[in-house]
């Protein structure tokens, strides 16, 4: 039996068992994981993976087009299992990431374009502040320090 292959991007490649573990991992959460969350989910399925075959793949998935990695500044990257274009929510308390959901603003590629003459691929657009649950809980603090 032939395998499909997985095409996205411009990259085609072979679907192996390891690399559709590992996207149906990243599509399963809406947690944006590092690699090595996803080395230790994966590992359920595939015990002996090791976490550099995790991370090949995590590469050549995201070049295919197929995820988004997602670099915050810190020392490590993100992985998004939702590809298509979107923004995202850091909160600068306890880390997590997380999707916002509202249209994309291709109007602000448009306006680049015709105001300065470049040719924009694509934009990114990131929020960084406090999610509800931080905000609760510092606003909780504040009163208990009163």
């Amino acid at each position: 039996m032939k395998e499909k292959a997985i095409k996205k991007g411009t990259l085609r490649r072979r679907s192996t068992r390891q690399r559709r573990v590992i996207l149906d991992v990243l599509r399963s959460t809406k947690s944006h994981p590092t690699a090595d969350w996803v080395y230790e989910q994966v590992r359920q399925e595939i015990p002996n993976i090791s976490l550099g075959t995790v991370y090949r793949n995590l590469k050549l998935l995201r070049d295919m087009g197929e995820i988004t990695e997602l670099s915050f500044g810190s020392t490590y990257s993100r992985f998004d299992g939702n590809p298509e274009p979107h923004y995202h929510f850091s909160c600068v308390d306890c880390g997590r990431v997380m999707d916002v959901e509202i249209p994309v603003a291709t109007k602000l590629e448009e306006q680049v374009r015709q105001q300065h003459g470049w040719e924009v691929f694509y934009h990114r657009l990131e929020f960084y502040g406090r999610c509800s649950e931080c905000s609760e809980r510092a606003k909780k603090d504040r009163t208990l320090e009163q």
